[in-house]
């Protein structure tokens, strides 16, 4: 919890963007990755990207892996 508090409300602070930045909330600029698994008890979780919200938008995998040309995490390979 404290690396993402770092990493998104101490650096909104720091910058003096609290108004706009730094927390999930409504009227916020946030652009978010959602995993399918903890990435804190596993790195490589990274990888597996559920979905993301981009300026607002939500973007499924399947969308994504559209976007992209190919896939987007280890999960959806065949």
């Amino acid at each position: 919890m404290e690396a993402l508090q770092t990493a998104t409300l101490n650096a909104a602070r720091y910058l003096g963007m609290t108004d706009t930045l730094g927390t999930v909330e409504a009227g916020k600029t946030a652009d978010l990755v959602l995993l399918e698994a903890e990435a804190l008890t596993d790195i490589t979780n990274t990888q597996k990207i559920a979905a993301v919200v981009l300026d607002g938008r939500f973007v499924d995998k399947g969308e994504l892996q559209q976007l992209l040309g190919k896939p987007v995490c280890e999960s959806s390979l065949p």
